[in-house]
């Protein structure tokens, strides 16, 4: 039995970071056995390397990382998890790892910018949601907002440009699918100016309002993890924190097509051809024609029995499109074809690109941490250099 000395207050810190009650976690640590572990199992003066692994499969750190003396860091500076005590969803496993993986990732960039004298600081000011969020779209959209063809991917690709020009940070995250469990948030904002994403394939204009709505959160500076719910911001019972970000994410899409919409005749059973020009702006504004009917029911244009029925029409033909694409899938895969193609890289932002040239350039780091970091082969260096 392979057993070595190792520091448990590294591993405390993380169910404590992770927020997981005792037999939660050892229902983690147990998973695939017949017979579940005990603490005492588990904690002894040496710890099995067969369990250190099993931890490892929980937190992804390393072993190495357990096995360090240094006692762990646990501040609010090292972890939402220590400075916000509730978040807009209830986050499972997967989604606790990503966000702790990219808080990680800004520890590590404001550490490179100090040494390399990169600023990367916040350059736009903070807002009050007290001030009224289309007034702050209008004046922030002089800035933030891109010029681009109605292709959404070219447009959230522009929009991450623009704010790298504005020191915020866009992080964009690809799930794998063979996955077991996937995270159950669309993305969050980290103080002072870090926004993350999940990539949304089938729907860029849905991961394109989770931005907008994070970027509110940036100006009012009030850190966030979250699931996007149309339907709770429909019926009025969010925050207040999150129905000014809601209003805000729609007025920056919008532009002036918000005066177009807040136009328009109250829509009931006789007049079903607002419809049609509601498509129209969604295509002019890379706004979700989901987000069209939450505005419009807030505005109280729409009725919610309406509302309720166009959803479920659109969410019934999201999922025939998706049973239809699986059939397919399927059936290539009895012929022998593979259906798998290649991982969907992230969109990287031009500002995290720099810092981490930056870094290269004044010694911080070699060519094998630029390649791992920027996820690039070593014939693709080159491209990067110049």
């Amino acid at each position: 039995m392979n057993t070595t000395p190792y520091n448990f207050a590294r591993i405390e810190q993380l169910i404590r970071q992770f927020r997981l009650e005792k037999d939660e976690f050892l229902d983690l640590v147990s998973e695939g056995l017949k017979n579940k572990l005990n603490w005492e199992d588990i904690f002894q003066p040496e710890i099995q390397l067969n369990h250190l692994k099993r931890i490892d499969k929980i937190f992804s750190k390393g072993l190495s990382y357990y096995l360090d003396p240094a006692p762990p860091i646990q501040s609010k500076e090292s972890s939402i998890f220590f400075r916000k005590e509730k978040f807009g969803a209830d986050l499972n496993l997967a989604s606790k790892k990503i966000v702790t993986q990219f808080e990680e990732m800004k520890l590590s960039l404001s550490g490179l910018a100090k040494m390399s004298d990169l600023k990367m600081d916040r350059i736009l000011p903070i807002f009050s949601v007290d001030e009224d969020a289309n007034k702050v779209a209008k004046i922030v959209r002089e800035t933030l907002y891109p010029k681009v063809p109605k292709d959404s991917k070219k447009f959230l690709e522009a929009v991450i440009d623009k704010f790298a020009a504005s020191n915020i940070l866009v992080f964009e995250f690809v799930e794998s699918p063979n996955l077991k469990q996937k995270v159950n948030i669309d993305g969050f904002y980290l103080q002072p100016n870090v926004i993350v994403l999940r990539r949304n394939q089938d729907y860029f204009k849905r991961e394109i309002f989770t931005l907008a709505h994070e970027l509110g959160h940036y100006l009012l500076n009030q850190e966030e993890v979250e699931s996007m719910d149309y339907d709770h911001f429909a019926l009025g019972t969010t925050s207040k924190v999150e129905s000014w970000c809601n209003s805000f994410a729609f007025a920056f899409l919008a532009g002036e097509k918000l005066d177009v919409l807040d136009q328009l005749p109250e829509i009931g059973k006789t007049n079903d051809y607002s419809f049609e020009e509601i498509k129209v702006i969604s295509q002019a504004t890379h706004l979700s024609f989901t987000a069209m009917l939450t505005y419009l029911v807030r505005k109280g244009k729409m009725s919610g029995a309406i509302y309720g029925r166009m959803r479920k029409e659109l969410e019934d033909t999201i999922q025939a499109k998706k049973d239809q694409e699986k059939k397919k899938r399927e059936l290539e895969k009895e012929m022998g074809k593979s259906s798998m193609g290649a991982q969907a890289k992230p969109i990287q932002s031009p500002l995290f690109v720099s810092a981490i040239q930056t870094a290269f350039f004044d010694g911080v780091i070699n060519e094998y941490e630029l390649c791992k970091t920027l996820h690039l082969k070593p014939e693709q260096l080159e491209k990067y250099l110049r």
